[in-house]
C-alpha cells in the first residue's frame, strides 16, 4: 500500500473520530437538552411583562419546578409550605450541568449530584458546594424577584 493512501485512510478514520465525539459531546449538553425534564418540573409560562417567575398555583407544597429568572438564568423554584417560596440557581455547582427537580431532591443528570429541594446543600457529591440561592418571593398568586 502507497503512503499516500495510508494517509488517507489515516485521515479519513481520525475524521470519523472527531465527528463521533461531537455527536457525543452534544448528546451530554444539558444546556440545550434541558427540554428533556420529567414531566410536571416546568412551570406554566408567566403572563407576559408581569414580572413573575411563575405562578404559585403551579408548584406543589412541598414540590419545585425549574423555569427562567429574571435575569434569563435557570433556576428552580420549591415550595416548602403553603406560604413560602424558596429558590436556586439550576446550574450544578460541580461541573455547571443543569440540575432537575426529582422527588425530594433537585438531581444533577451529568455526575450524580444531589442537592436537597428546600435548602440547595449538597446532600451527595461530586458537588461540595451548595446551590446558589435566588431571591424570590410571594406576590398573590405569582412568585416574583425580591
Amino acid at each position: 500500500m502507497t503512503a499516500e493512501l495510508t494517509n488517507r485512510r489515516t485521515a479519513l478514520a481520525t475524521g470519523a473520530l472527531a465527528i463521533g465525539a461531537v455527536a457525543a459531546v452534544a448528546a451530554c449538553d444539558t444546556e440545550d437538552g434541558a427540554d428533556s425534564a420529567p414531566a410536571g418540573t416546568t412551570g406554566a409560562a408567566p403572563e407576559p411583562g408581569d414580572g413573575a417567575l411563575a405562578q404559585l398555583g403551579d408548584i406543589e407544597v412541598g414540590g419545585a419546578i425549574k423555569t427562567e429568572g429574571a435575569d434569563g438564568a435557570e433556576i428552580i423554584i420549591s415550595r416548602p409550605s403553603e406560604t413560602e417560596v424558596v429558590a436556586f440557581s439550576a446550574t450544578c455547582t460541580h461541573q455547571g450541568c443543569k440540575v432537575q427537580p426529582e422527588e425530594a431532591e433537585l438531581h444533577c443528570p451529568c455526575h450524580g449530584s444531589a442537592f436537597d429541594k428546600q435548602t440547595g446543600a449538597v446532600r451527595n457529591g461530586p458537588a461540595t458546594e451548595p446551590l446558589p440561592e435566588v431571591a424570590v418571593r410571594i406576590d398573590g398568586e405569582r412568585v416574583v424577584p425580591a
